[in-house]
């Protein structure tokens, strides 16, 4: 289908449709070249024979005309029309009308070529006139004249001479097929040309199309030869300072946004040693609020409180910026999965509220703390947010190249726009909710846990209602597995 696919792009593409253009020209260039030389060919051949045939006709009526009597007979008649066509070739006929005699040099000659229109031409405009007619697909001249002595009125005689155009004919025919066989060359040789043409045309379309695609692919590096001063070479040349633009400002945001990150983690960084030391004066306030007075105890455990959130946003902003620096690592260890969980769901005390199915013996490399994270993450969520029944189903696909960690609930679900953001960093679905009891990075704490395996987390509504986190890692086996 792609293979298909492939050649029918090729074949309505770019190149063939310029292949196709050229043909079409030269092709209609050769035709309408044709066709002009064989009708201007045509005409100076026919004119050329007309003026000779009609010079010649001229000089022999007006010299057998000195010896021709009237009123005439049919023996003179005849011999006039004998004399006028012995001189203009073996192949002329010559026929002599007067009032009602009519005779030709030759008696067995068709004599409906000479047709009416021409005989009312000659008597009624007085002058020579002169036709060109076809009989059982031969082409014939006919030229006809009233015979005048010394100037004088009309004789009453006519003069019509018939020569064939045969030769002439085939004269022409003959440059039109010779015109006509040299149209092939002529097309082959366009589409010769067309094809180179459309190679260096497409050549810096091509080079832009895979600079564009690198482009795409990340690499703003990418730039294209500039040839020559045409309008492709304005396209490159375009091209590359929109490149160098484009290039410069990405090179940009990103220098913002690693002096953004840098600036978080050093904050972070900066708040622990303060805020360890608050979260210790917290806690003992906390544990002795009952000994102090309502008000004070309130506000003791709300600032024990406050303290403890502060604590973990700072933890998880030193993470995020762990990931982000490249500095966070796996650390690796053969891991019973369903015992792993197990112990995440029953060190948070949500044994009883999460229904699970855990088969054991699926034992995999992975980094337990890490797990514990994205595991933890997942099913507070879906406590918090959800509502029961909360699942968590541990599986393999049937490949057994990949484990899965599913965490559904029976929730309202994501709204379809929330989807798209659930892992984003601070991502509130609600924009009047301005806080939360987690820090806004669980879930993007989640996936960057699940990428550093190489794995990754998918968000979906389930097909009964309620939201789905499907969390999927390569299954690496440890090697005594192996062994």
């Amino acid at each position: 289908m792609r293979v298909a696919r492939r050649a029918l792009r090729r074949l309505v593409g770019l190149r063939t449709r310029l292949v196709v253009a050229f043909v079409l020209i030269a092709l209609a260039s050769a035709v309408t070249a044709t066709a002009l030389a064989y009708r201007e060919s045509r005409t100076a051949v026919l004119e050329r024979k007309q003026d000779a045939v009609r010079t010649a006709f001229k000089n022999r009526v007006e010299q057998a005309a000195a010896d021709f009597d009237v009123p005439a007979d049919e023996v003179s008649l005849t011999r006039f029309a004998t004399g006028v066509a012995d001189g203009l070739g073996d192949d002329a006929v010559v026929v002599a009308r007067y009032r009602s005699l009519t005779v030709s040099s030759d008696a067995s000659a068709d004599r409906s070529r000479i047709t009416p229109a021409l005989r009312e031409a000659v008597r009624d405009h007085n002058r020579m006139s002169f036709q060109r007619v076809e009989r059982d697909g031969r082409p014939y001249l006919v030229v006809g004249t009233p015979v005048t002595f010394d100037g004088a009125s009309p004789s009453g005689l006519d003069a019509f001479a018939v020569t064939s155009l045969r030769a002439e004919s085939e004269a022409t025919a003959g440059v039109l097929e010779a015109v006509r066989d040299g149209i092939v060359p002529v097309v082959l040789l366009a589409a010769v040309l067309a094809l180179l043409s459309a190679g260096t045309v497409l050549r810096p379309v091509r080079e832009l199309g895979r600079a564009t695609r690198r482009h795409a692919a990340g690499d703003l590096s990418s730039r294209v030869r500039v040839r020559g001063r045409d309008e492709l070479a304005d396209l490159a040349r375009d091209f590359n300072e929109t490149a160098d633009a484009l290039e410069a400002s990405v090179a940009e945001l990103r220098e913002q946004d690693a002096r953004a990150k840098r600036f978080v983690a050093d904050v972070s960084h900066e708040l622990r040693t303060p805020l360890a030391a608050m979260t210790m004066v917290a806690t003992v306030l906390d544990e002795d609020a009952d000994a102090l007075p309502p008000d004070t105890a309130q506000a003791a455990r709300t600032v024990s409180e406050e303290t403890a959130r502060l604590s973990r946003l700072v933890d998880d902003l030193m993470e995020m910026s762990r990931f982000d620096s490249g500095a966070a690592h796996l650390n690796l260890t053969p891991t019973d999965l369903a015992e792993a969980v197990s112990a995440t769901l029953s060190l948070r005390g949500w044994t009883d509220r999460v229904r699970t199915e855990l088969p054991h013996g699926v034992r995999a490399l992975v980094d337990r703390r890490r797990v514990d994270v994205i595991v933890a993450n997942l099913v507070g969520n879906a406590l918090r947010h959800g509502a029961p029944p909360v699942t968590l189903t541990l599986a393999t696909d049937p490949a057994g190249d990949w484990l899965t960690v599913e965490v559904a609930d029976r929730g309202p679900g994501l709204p379809p726009e929330t989807l798209a953001h659930v892992f984003d960093r601070f991502y509130k679905a609600d924009s009047a909710r301005t806080r939360s009891e987690g820090s806004g990075l669980g879930t993007a704490i989640a996936l960057e846990n699940a990428r550093l395996h190489g794995g990754t987390i998918e968000a979906a509504n389930g097909p009964e209602g309620g939201a789905v986190f499907t969390l999927r890692l390569p299954w690496r086996r440890p090697r005594e597995e192996h062994a």
